[in-house]
């Protein structure tokens, strides 16, 4: 999937004031947008009146809870994954420890089948012990349908990557499992497991902002309606202070909309989870995990403003329009 472009950048949406710099009344500005070419006597308001569907947003809450879940199964599997290792007979292998305490050996024994068993494994106990923790790793985490499509790894590869190279070496050492190999695996995979649950956490306070985020962008965009439902109302050439009143309101939601972009500008800078990163990194890896693979923008609420900021400024000149028309 590729990310669209758009507006996933820092921003300032800029502020427009009531007047113009060198006015001294409102007409000034107004003045100036009727002068300019193609602008005509009247604005048409349809279909501005229809509430903005906030899209960026809402897919943004759902490749949220699509990660979380995936996420959870992920906690779940390895916490499967442990309980089946802790109930499993250790045998006596010969151990030439490193600084682990895991017995070390060679990680390419492990995968030379291509299936994480080895080849040419006999009825020995240590034989069947390896081919038990292989297959619950096969059974609980590599099991869940995005994990072995996404990676594509073998049992051995997996187990590296996820458990760490030293676990996956203690079971290539000897084709068993060792007291202090068993201790490591489960030990792991529960670490491995709480990691998930952390990171589901993080997740579900960016489904919550995101819901507050779009909670408060509807609130702008209703007043907004209310403000060109009335407008409908003003009659031409008679109610200009009214269709002026309007046109400031526009021009206050649009400060709004600044104010909310910065906010949320902060809250990217303090992710609900910050992983261990280069001093010199400034990238927000915790939202482009989030977004960074999805058919959206990586800043889906900055993208969101943006769009509601267009809209409110593209009324209000509208509203600006008529009202220099009536003058």
């Amino acid at each position: 999937m590729s990310v669209q472009t758009g507006s996933t950048a820092v921003f300032q949406i800029p502020d427009q004031g009531v007047t113009a710099a060198g006015c001294s009344s409102v007409w000034c500005e107004l003045g100036a947008i009727a002068t300019e070419p193609g602008v005509v006597t009247a604005v048409a308001l349809a279909g501005i009146l229809a509430l903005l569907a906030f899209a960026y947003v809402r897919d943004a809450e759902a490749a949220c809870r699509g990660e979380r879940r995936r996420v959870l199964d992920e906690r779940d599997a390895f916490e499967a994954f442990a309980d089946r290792v802790a109930e499993m007979d250790t045998v006596p292998v010969a151990t030439d420890s490193n600084p682990s305490g895991v017995p070390a050996g060679a990680l390419g024994s492990i995968g030379s089948a291509g299936n994480g068993i080895p080849p040419d494994g006999g009825p020995s106990g240590g034989d069947v012990t390896l081919r038990r923790v292989l297959a619950a790793y096969d059974d609980t985490v590599l099991s869940l349908p995005h994990y072995r499509a996404e990676y594509d790894e073998t049992a051995a590869e997996s187990l590296a990557a996820e458990l760490g190279p030293d676990t996956a070496t203690a079971l290539a050492s000897d084709g068993g499992l060792s007291s202090g190999a068993k201790s490591a695996l489960v030990d792991r995979s529960q670490r491995a497991a709480d990691a998930r649950d952390r990171l589901a956490g993080a997740i579900d306070e960016e489904i919550d902002e995101l819901a507050d985020r779009k909670t408060t962008l509807t609130e702008i965009d209703r007043r907004r309606q209310r403000l060109l439902a009335h407008l409908e109302g003003v009659r031409s050439g008679r109610e200009t202070d009214a269709a002026i009143d309007i046109w400031n309101r526009l021009a206050e939601l649009e400060r709004e909309c600044d104010e909310l972009a910065a906010d949320r500008q902060s809250s990217l800078d303090d992710p609900p989870l910050t992983p261990n990163l280069d001093a010199d990194s400034h990238e927000r890896t915790f939202y482009g995990y989030l977004y960074g693979t999805t058919d959206g923008p990586r800043y889906p609420v900055l993208a969101q403003v943006a769009e509601l900021a267009d809209r409110i400024r593209t009324d209000r000149d509208g509203v600006g329009t008529r009202i220099a028309a009536d003058r």
